[in-house]
């Protein structure tokens, strides 16, 4: 039983400690909350939590061994380094960081430390994301050509001006930070690293400081091609598709709505699942309901206690970072980016 603290109790963060419950690798002890609205007071209370102002009060605590980060991703750098030199096993929500210099600090700071790096992209843990990198990998799907990955949810329609995620220096290109880099990590998942990017990034439904529809092209190393489409002011989808010289794969599902439910948000992503052969019938069937948020955060106790290293491994989010810096930079150029 790993003795876990978490550091920012948003809604994310408090769907995150739910997702635990009753687990039997970690435990939530602590929350660092820096200002403590009467909702987060209640959620602090009703869990027994010991509350703290700040991660550096966190790093002190000899009774903590991991901290998981719902923070916004400014800090997500210099959080972690802070934490792993304390001796902390960290937890980071996704985006890691927005550049590969940032995040391939903090990654070498966890190795020097000697303590797990786990992230947040919690879609990979889903069964049908593991099927398919295998379908693609044993050659089920022939030759890989092309990945498609749409990404929606209103969510900007009703958000303050005041909100992090409203800021374009926190959360850049629209819906980037909440849906965009699942994509990328799931196209570094089946098709591995990315060569160039070229995004455009606009304001289209509201009036706010970020962008609300963001689409990008991705040219794997390996030849095969990407695209990723996503908008935070229409209704909401999430839809994977991977194109192959055997036929495709298609997976259906939907991305986390504000005001869903913690049950909603952690177990319905994924919905209907299609595979169509070159030649042949169809095959369709129903993906199970399940918990990726809890399958993440357990992976990483596993790791912490010394099992089966964390499936996304730091190569994978430090290149995932660089992805996300180049297609920041393609956005705000018109060009296309190699990713270094």
């Amino acid at each position: 039983m790993i003795r876990t603290a978490i550091a920012g109790l948003g809604w994310w963060g408090r769907t995150l400690v739910e997702s635990i419950d009753g687990s039997a690798l970690m435990t939530v002890v602590a929350a660092a909350q820096p200002r403590v609205s009467p909702e987060i007071d209640a959620f602090i209370t009703a869990r027994g939590l010991r509350h703290v102002a700040s991660v550096d009060e966190l790093a002190k605590d000899d009774g903590i061994e991991a901290v998981i980060l719902a923070t916004p991703p400014s800090g997500h750098a210099a959080e972690t380094t802070t934490l792993a030199r304390a001796g902390k096993h960290v937890f980071c929500e996704k985006p890691f960081t927005y550049d590969k210099a940032s995040a391939a600090a903090a990654a070498a700071a966890v190795e020097k430390a000697g303590v797990v790096l786990g992230i947040g992209f919690n879609r990979r843990f889903h069964p049908e994301m593991e099927k398919l990198r295998e379908r693609i990998r044993s050659g089920g799907l022939g030759v890989l050509e092309h990945i498609e990955c749409i990404m929606t949810v209103p969510n900007a329609l009703f958000m303050p001006k005041t909100a992090w995620r409203a800021k374009p220096e926190e959360a850049p290109c629209g819906a980037l930070a909440p849906l965009g880099v699942h994509a990328i990590d799931a196209f570094i998942q089946l098709a591995g690293e990315i060569e160039t990017i070229y995004c455009q990034s606009t304001r289209r439904a509201v009036d706010l400081p970020t962008d609300d529809t963001t689409s990008a092209l991705f040219r794997m190393k390996s030849g095969a091609s990407a695209y990723l489409g996503m908008m935070m002011a229409t209704a909401p989808a999430f839809v994977v598709q991977a194109y192959g010289s055997k036929g495709w794969v298609r997976l259906d599902g939907m991305t986390h709505v504000a005001g869903a439910s913690s049950e909603e948000r952690r177990t319905g992503l994924f919905a209907e699942c299609r595979f169509q052969p070159v030649q042949g019938e169809a095959e369709t069937w129903a993906a199970d309901r399940v918990d990726t948020a809890r399958v993440g955060l357990e992976a990483f106790a596993r790791a912490a206690a010394g099992g089966p290293a964390f499936p996304v491994t730091p190569a994978e989010i430090v290149h995932g970072a660089a992805a996300t810096e180049a297609l920041i930079r393609s956005a705000a150029t018109g060009q296309a980016q190699r990713v270094e």
